[in-house]
């Protein structure tokens, strides 16, 4: 299994998505309102402004909240809401240093059952049930964390072959399937 992330379409910025699951998991929270590549840039980001070659939630959970909130803002900007961003990036970060010592792939290392991470992730802040659903799918179909069920946990976004999310895409041919689901998706919402 490529247990390689496309999400951002820069290699550098993919890279990082890939080996840190800090990363990921702040990427994902980005992921609303821009589009996907933006907010999966968006850690890679935030590391080169830090000077640094991965995130550290200890780092940024004490980081001083109106300057982590300028250098989200530094152009080009983290989001299209980079203050209300980035105090969401710290809040998770917050919440990870004290659930999970600051260790992101805590969340899911010793998860039993998909159960059971679909509540961790629903748990983290700015994360909601589709965004936990959607990062659930990302690591089983991605990044080969699979606890017993997490197909099911994933809900649609875990079923193999479809195109649906993030956790569908491994290349900008995927992307632009994603793509296509949702702009379907909207013209046949109410």
């Amino acid at each position: 299994m490529d247990r390689s992330l496309r999400l951002a379409q820069q290699p550098d910025a993919d890279e990082l998505l890939s080996r840190s699951p800090l990363a990921a998991l702040t990427g994902m929270l980005l992921d609303q309102q821009v589009p996907m590549e933006w907010a999966f840039t968006g850690p890679y980001t935030i590391a080169q402004r830090l000077g640094r070659d991965d995130l550290d939630a200890h780092e940024i959970a004490a980081y001083d909240p109106e300057a982590f909130a300028a250098l989200c803002a530094q152009k080009p900007a983290v989001h299209r809401y980079p203050g209300s961003m980035a105090k969401r990036v710290q809040q998770l970060c917050q919440y990870l240093v004290e659930h999970y010592d600051g260790d992101a792939s805590a969340v899911w290392r010793d998860a039993d059952t998909g159960t059971e991470l679909l509540r961790r992730l629903n748990d983290l802040p700015g994360f909601g049930k589709q965004k936990a659903q959607i990062f659930l799918a990302l690591l089983g179909k991605r990044l080969g964390v699979r606890p017993q069920g997490w197909r099911e946990a994933a809900g649609s976004y875990g079923e193999e072959g479809s195109y649906r999310s993030a956790a569908d895409i491994t290349g900008p041919e995927s992307l632009e399937k994603v793509r296509a689901f949702k702009q379907a998706a909207k013209r046949g919402a109410p």
